[in-house]
């Protein structure tokens, strides 16, 4: 019998090692669907939302390098748009199969209709339509390569009919070409750069998930021009670990020790960062990035000189041109300030709550102790970042993915199915906040269903976290963010799996080790302090009056119980932070 187009996408994806598709089947999809079942070497996993099928296949690429999604006509392809939004904005190689109606109804209105080329162009870097069965290996193969080399979100729209079309062979080529060139700056900027560090004193490295594989390279450079090293979120597990000088994470969710020493510098090289808060960058001293896209040059800070390279290939090339620094006055300094830091936060690790009302720091210094050293964590966007920012230690071998540039909630949960299914051979942990968890709760069916082994805390605050505490910052009293939760316990349990919840401190090492022990998947849910804040590296004066306000209407309108809670429970943060 004659190969069809959904046949011959499959035997593309085989070529480019795809061992799983995340999607819900249906209507168009049906015959993609059964050309996988019939090839046998991929997996379709069956989601209850798209959404999920997005990030679990966002979390797979970023770990393995690629990760198909697919969703069917209208409905189920929309569904995967927040998750691609993340996915592209990550930089992550990952492929959208978005099937729709047939040709012949096209710019009808027909049931379920859409223009998939306008609706993804926002969030991929190749967006097309396949017509015909002549262009189909070739649209095939130009969007793995895009979503390869441009390192994004690749879309191919496949009408249903079109996927049944009698198949051509290709005339271009079928391979997929996974380059790693050598970048750098050139012999004249690197002499500059060179020059600009030598002539400074006070020296401060900020790395970002540009310099993951550049780890031994900025240690190398750190000790050799005596340079205290921070990072950002996505930076830390690869540059924290085995690094003498790291002196932590700056931004919301950092600490003071980075914001700090990047401030009182007189150089400060951005290395792979493309860090999106400027208000948290220094305006007074000489900026320098790194970075592989030029584009991305200058759009966080005023810089002194931009520069387009890897992290790793720019150092090898630039250390021959440096001159070893011996003063480390400044970069002790820093060490100093930042081990002060780290004793402050062990307050809220000694001081770990009551009943439902555990300390969300101490919850988080649990898992960090009791995880494997080459665990992978997934944490939703919210006050449970903050707690895996600050906690979560790098140790080389670990890994932490979130929707770090997109800022969605409710990823953590789909993006450990992919990380799980992807790496059965991993210990894998999202830490979820319960509106997060909320949003998707379907999918812990999928967990059963397939019975993946992944460990669900949910850090359990009854509110929307960290909308309260921006509205609280901004003078507003907390409208509308509590959250009245079922027990997701007994919905773990009702779904298939081992769920328990956590009332008391004093229960939590238990119940963790419990979790971590058990062969198959488990929900903790966790009765976290909900008046326990974050407070950034640096609070300003309007934050504080902000705050000073939200307080008082909270007084005048007589939640008094709530303004003392949230004192008891936050002097130090407040006292810390400004």
């Amino acid at each position: 019998m004659s190969k069809i187009v959904a046949e011959q996408l499959v035997e593309m994806l085989v070529e480019a090692g795809v061992k799983r598709v995340y999607a819900v089947t249906g209507d168009s999809l049906n015959h993609f669907n059964d050309a996988i079942r019939r090839n046998g070497k991929i997996k379709w996993i069956h989601v209850r939302h798209e959404e999920v099928g997005a990030y679990a296949a966002a979390a797979e690429a970023e770990l393995d390098g690629f990760a198909v999604c697919a969703g069917s006509c209208g409905p189920g392809h929309v569904h995967l748009i927040n998750g691609l939004y993340d996915a592209h904005r990550s930089h992550v190689p990952l492929l959208a199969i978005a099937s729709t109606i047939n040709t012949n109804e096209m710019g009808m209105d027909y049931f379920q209709e859409t223009n998939t080329v306008k609706l993804f162009d926002d969030c991929s870097c190749y967006n097309q339509m396949i017509m015909t069965a002549e262009q189909a290996p070739r649209i095939i193969q130009t969007a793995i390569q895009h979503a390869l080399g441009k390192k994004g979100v690749a879309v191919i729209g496949l009408p249903g009919d079109v996927s049944k079309l009698k198949a051509v062979e290709s005339i271009i080529s079928t391979q997929f070409f996974h380059c790693n060139p050598v970048i750098r700056p050139s012999d004249l900027e690197l002499q500059l750069l060179a020059k600009a560090i030598n002539e400074s004193s006070k020296i401060t490295l900020f790395c970002g998930i540009g310099s993951e594989k550049a780890h031994d390279q900025v240690v190398q450079l750190s000790q050799h021009i005596k340079a205290p090293v921070g990072y950002s979120f996505r930076g830390k597990m690869s540059i924290q670990p085995n690094n003498p000088n790291e002196i932590g994470m700056t931004g919301l969710l950092g600490q003071p020790s980075a914001y700090h020493s990047m401030h009182e510098s007189h150089l400060v090289l951005l290395l792979g960062t493309d860090f999106p808060y400027d208000k948290f960058m220094p305006t007074d001293n000489k900026i320098i990035q790194v970075d592989t896209s030029s584009e991305r040059l200058g759009r966080r800070a005023n810089l002194y000189m931009g520069l387009c390279g890897d992290v790793a290939d720019t150092i090898k090339a630039l250390l021959p041109l440096l001159e070893a620094k011996t003063d480390d006055s400044f970069l002790q300094a820093q060490l100093k300030f930042y081990s002060s830091v780290k004793e402050n936060m062990n307050i809220y690790i000694n001081d770990n709550g009551g009943e439902d009302t555990i300390q969300p720091e101490y919850l988080a210094h649990v898992i960090d102790r009791l995880a494997n050293k080459d665990a992978i964590f997934t944490v939703d966007t919210g006050m449970t970042c903050v707690w895996g920012a600050r906690f979560i230690k790098g140790t080389g071998e670990r890994k932490m993915l979130g929707s770090f540039n997109h800022g969605s909630m409710a990823n953590a949960m789909p993006m450990a199915i992919g990380a799980a299914l992807s790496h059965p051979e991993k210990q894998v942990i999202a830490m979820c906040g319960d509106g997060g968890l909320s949003m998707l709760l379907g999918d812990l069916a999928t967990i059963h269903q397939y019975n993946i082994p992944i460990k669900i805390i949910v850090f359990n605050n009854r509110a929307l976290g960290m909308v309260k505490l921006e509205m609280e910052v901004d003078g507003l009293p907390d409208n509308e963010t509590n959250m009245v939760n079922p027990d997701f316990g007994l919905i773990a349990q009702a779904m298939g799996f081992m769920g328990i919840n956590v009332h008391k401190p004093e229960e939590v090492p238990e119940a963790l080790g419990k979790a971590f022990l058990h062969n198959g998947p488990v929900l903790l849910n966790v009765f976290t302090n909900p008046n326990a804040l974050a407070m950034p590296p640096k609070v300003e004066w309007e934050q504080v009056i902000g705050m000073t306000k939200s307080m008082t209407k909270l007084m005048l309108g007589g939640k008094m119980e709530e303004v003392f809670d949230t004192i008891k429970f936050n002097y130090k943060h407040l006292k810390e932070g400004i």
